[in-house]
């Protein structure tokens, strides 16, 4: 049994009340059918982008969230929105990294490599979309915040900024 078999066999009024009942009931359908129904990517792209702020700089408490942080990108992605935008929320991550590091002092090894992988994710997709000069000064700023932090953190966001950049 598919479920796109079963859906199929349904009326439209059938369909239509069971996607209200799915609205009411899940706040990610809900996000999901806004979205696509009256696209709102900036309102939504400021929303994530302050959730992905947040998982390094809480209201309340200290400490970071890589964890929260990642999950905002990935469920901003499920949204489908422009690749620009998705890019544009991955460096912003690892920017929010490095403004982190930069204001509490060298931070963990796994710290980093989340930075670096989210980082790299990011060019692909800048270089995929054909954006490389849309975000080649924020990819270079990145690389020069970096400078002086461990890990050879510097070094490995420098060697992916010059696969795409030469």
């Amino acid at each position: 049994m598919s479920i796109k078999t079963e859906l199929g066999k349904l009326e439209k009024s059938a369909l239509v009340e069971i996607i209200c009942d799915l609205y009411k009931k899940n706040k990610a359908v809900q996000e999901y059918l806004n979205f696509h129904i009256k696209p709102d990517e900036d309102g939504l792209f400021e929303k994530y982008r302050a959730k992905v702020y947040e998982a390094f700089f809480p209201k309340r408490g200290f400490g970071y969230n890589l964890k929260q942080g990642k999950q905002s990108i990935t469920d901003f992605k499920k949204l489908g929105p422009s690749a620009e935008s998705l890019a544009d929320l991955m460096l912003f991550y690892v920017e929010t990294g490095v403004t982190f590091t930069n204001d509490f002092g060298d931070m963990n090894e796994a710290f980093y490599n989340s930075m670096v992988s989210t980082y790299a994710n990011a060019l692909k997709i800048i270089y995929k979309e054909r954006l490389l000069d849309v975000f080649k000064e924020r990819s270079m700023q990145i690389i020069d915040d970096t400078q002086d932090m461990g890990w050879g953190f510097h070094d490995s966001l420098s060697e992916i900024f010059y696969q795409f950049y030469e």
